[in-house]
């Protein structure tokens, strides 16, 4: 049997932290190649690939205001399309999609109608496109639904940044909002967040600290301004994390829930490696999603190497079973153009 081979297109950040050395190895012993590609040189030249597993969201963003992001992420996208038996881990139309919290928060505003019989939703949200929103915030909250606090975070889903949110408590505080950003209704969850990690078919639950309860609605306090990367790290040791006052612990989430969560997602999104931020509203145990993310960092989840290849392994089998090169991809996997099954929600 040929030996396969699946490039991996990630920055220098994320290669160290998912330490793609030592993933290679382990493939290795199983006969896949993983081959690192490098983004300034000609992909015609270091394929072939069966497959390309890729974080192009540095990319993705920098390409709105940078020449050469837009030139490497054309060359990128003629390549893909090019080589149709090339599958893409994931779609860049999705992958691109969610690095916009507008879109990835009307997802996850639908959750409640399809996952009703689950008791899932996400929080009231509203989008400030501009400085001209600002004017009529107040009357927008309350057209929404949305109470005090409000969590504040930027439309931007990736980089530094996007980790900067604030919490704020009344409308003086709305003062301190900086457009384009969401403000979501922020849901008192014992200070507890549950970061399901999606791999293909499986799917793994990790703990994390978050943010601490606070009383419900409008009052005078001074706007916090945090590092959710910060609060949310697993050694993390925030004031903002420590309970004012010590209640019985929360049930964790139903299994069957986060996997019906998981599912629907899967459906909407087209994707098979990205992650959500769940957390157990403390007052109806409803599972609540808060945030979608773009091929996280699995931190926590110690099968995170056999499950990436099990899946690896599972496109590979559906391209080989497709036909030879050449003929159509497997359609949940395959991305270079066109809709994946999500964008028709938007």
């Amino acid at each position: 049997m040929s030996v396969r081979r699946v490039g991996f297109c990630l920055s220098e950040k994320k290669r160290r932290r998912m330490n793609l050395d030592a993933f290679a190895a382990f493939c290795a012993g199983h006969g896949v190649e993983v081959v690192e590609i490098d983004l300034t040189q000609p992909l015609v030249h270091q394929g072939p690939f069966d497959v390309i597993v890729h974080k192009l969201s540095d990319v993705i963003v920098e390409a709105e205001r940078d020449s050469q992001s837009q030139r490497v992420l054309a060359d990128f996208q003629s390549y893909v399309s090019a080589h149709p038996a090339t599958v893409l881990l994931d779609p860049l139309p999705a992958m691109t999609r969610l690095l916009d919290r507008f879109a990835s928060y009307r997802i996850m505003s639908r959750l409640h109608d399809s996952l009703r019989d689950w008791c899932i939703c996400s929080p009231p949200y509203l989008e400030i496109h501009s400085a001209s929103d600002l004017p009529s915030i107040q009357q927008a909250l309350m057209t929404q639904g949305l109470s005090f606090p409000l969590i504040c975070k930027t439309r931007v889903a990736h980089g530094s940044l996007s980790h900067e949110m604030s919490l704020i408590f009344g409308a003086d505080g709305l003062a301190d909002v900086r457009p384009p950003c969401v403000l979501q209704s922020f849901v008192n969850h014992g200070a507890v967040l549950h970061k399901v990690f999606v791999v293909g078919d499986q799917h793994f639950c990790v703990e994390r600290p978050s943010l601490k309860n606070f009383p419900s609605g409008p009052c005078d306090r001074k706007t916090i301004f945090f590092n959710s990367h910060q609060v949310s790290k697993p050694e993390s040791n925030s004031h903002l994390t420590a309970l004012d006052e010590q209640k019985p612990g929360l049930p964790p989430p139903s299994s069957e829930a986060v996997a019906a969560l998981v599912r629907e997602l899967r459906a909407r999104l087209g994707m098979a490696l990205f992650g959500v931020d769940v957390i157990v509203d403390v007052h109806t145990h409803t599972l609540t999603a808060i945030d979608i993310n773009i091929f996280p960092g699995y931190e926590g989840v110690p099968q995170f190497f056999s499950s990436l290849l099990s899946h690896i392994q599972s496109v590979l089998d559906q391209q080989a079973s497709a036909g030879p090169r050449g003929a159509n991809p497997p359609e949940s996997t395959q991305a270079a153009g066109g809709p994946s099954p999500a964008e028709a929600d938007l």
